[in-house]
């Protein structure tokens, strides 16, 4: 590390020490944001990855760049069992983070102060590493990387993110201005903050900048912590999927997916996939993956963080998609409701439709696709003992069959192959959505 980037380190530290950061009360939970913990279970990209369902108990997860500590305690929230090693450079964060995860009663938690160059001074190797909102603070991602790698065992995953160029782009020019204007020279506190409201106000509600980065949420004491996170951010620098491809190649890192690839579906922005102009019909099915995440962001830059998940290469677990399944396969497969939807709220309300012969939305309790997700009430009967634990396909085929003895219109009594087909199409489209886990005996 040179001068330039002990310097940058330390103007970082001093932010945020002077601001910590999520400015997020100690005492509020994040058990009912099913979203966050639906990311940040480390269930959700071990079977991504390997089509196998993990037991977080005893695993070790390493948050880097903790903060203030609300995503340790998302992470410890998500993960029951696991043990939580939190790292920053912040100690006035740090001091928080011990703070609050003692206050929500977990005890399986540690925290060090320590930059992410120096992670294995811990002497520790972890199975999933969060670095959230911090690798776009690095003068060189693939350097960061690499160190988290260095710690990584060999069938881990590292959750990270880069700030988009393109989506972000106007703040990106509101921190030059500011910077001209010197306000950034030192570490920014509320004089600068306060200049910056002050200007931002000052400007026609037309200008270009204001209308396209100010809320007025900023203002108050709320707002400090966000008016330092975009307009005053010290290092803040923004990356294409091109970049991040090359950062993971440098650091001999695999692309697993992005977090939320579902929102990075390249066919969702024509208006009719299946009709599409000859020469994007002949061309996007041969293009790779990373060209389909660059062109996605060239059409329609919409995602502030380019969030990924990636791990050692050659370490995936070889599957077959369930798509491409046959009869015995299925005959062999194990059944698991995704961990974030076995919860009292979920077990109530789908007995409820069950009885009431009411569809069940499964998206208001796991809202990850965007779109309005009902499974049909029998369905949801034939789902119910997946609250309590996985099983078998066949006793789910079994189960169909008591509730759906005989076929509706003909009065003909269900037979176990029709009742595979059904119970077979409907785990198909929810494990496409991510709402259950369905293994294929090894």
């Amino acid at each position: 590390m040179d001068e330039q980037e002990r310097s940058l380190i330390e103007k970082i530290r001093q932010q945020f020490d002077f601001g910590p950061y999520p400015g997020i009360p100690i005492d509020r939970s994040p058990k009912d944001n099913v979203s966050e913990l639906y990311i940040h279970n480390f269930v959700t990209p071990y079977y991504l990855r390997n089509q196998k369902v993990i037991d977080t108990e005893q695993i070790t997860i390493l948050d880097a760049g903790c903060g203030a500590g609300y995503r340790s305690l998302i992470l410890a929230e998500a993960n029951p069992g696991a043990k939580i090693v939190g790292i920053d450079i912040s100690e006035k964060s740090l001091a928080l983070a011990s703070q609050r995860l003692k206050h929500h009663g977990f005890e399986q938690v540690e925290f060090y102060q320590l930059s992410i160059y120096e992670l294995p001074q811990l002497g520790l190797e972890f199975d999933y590493i969060n670095c959230d909102e911090l690798l776009y603070l690095f003068p060189d991602p693939a350097i960061a990387l690499q160190s988290m790698k260095s710690v990584l065992k060999p069938w881990g995953i590292i959750r990270s993110n880069l700030h988009s160029k393109h989506q972000r782009v106007n703040y990106f020019r509101a921190q030059e201005a500011f910077q001209m204007m010197g306000l950034m020279d030192g570490n920014p506190e509320d004089m600068e903050i306060e200049i910056v409201l002050e200007i931002m106000k000052a400007l026609k509600d037309g200008v270009n900048l204001k209308a396209n980065t100010w809320n007025s949420k900023y203002e108050g004491e709320e707002g400090k912590g966000t008016v330092l996170m975009n307009y005053l951010f010290q290092g803040d620098k923004g990356y294409t999927i091109s970049d991040l491809f090359a950062a993971l190649r440098a650091a001999e890192l695999e692309f697993i997916s992005m977090v939320n690839w579902r929102q990075w579906d390249l066919m969702k922005l024509f208006k009719e996939p299946e009709n599409l102009p000859v020469f994007l019909a002949m061309s996007l099915p041969d293009i790779s993956e990373e060209q389909r995440l660059r062109l996605f962001e060239l059409l329609h830059p919409i995602h502030r963080l380019l969030d990924f998940w990636c791990g050692h290469p050659h370490r995936a677990q070889p599957f077959i998609p369930i798509a491409e399944w046959t009869n015995d396969d299925w005959q062999e497969a194990r059944v698991h409701l995704h961990p974030q939807l076995r919860t009292p709220a979920v077990k109530e309300e789908m007995s409820r439709c069950v009885t009431q012969l009411n569809p069940f939305e499964i998206s208001k309790h796991l809202p990850v696709t965007g779109e309005s997700r009902l499974v049909d009430s029998t369905i949801a009967a034939c789902l119910l003992p997946l609250l309590e634990s996985p099983k078998s396909m066949p006793s789910l085929v079994a189960r169909w069959q008591k509730l759906r003895p005989v076929h509706p219109v003909t009065l003909e009594s269900t037979s176990q192959e029709e009742a595979l087909e059904t119970v077979k199409q409907a785990l198909t489209g929810l494990e496409e959505n991510g709402y259950v886990l369905v293994e294929r005996a090894s």
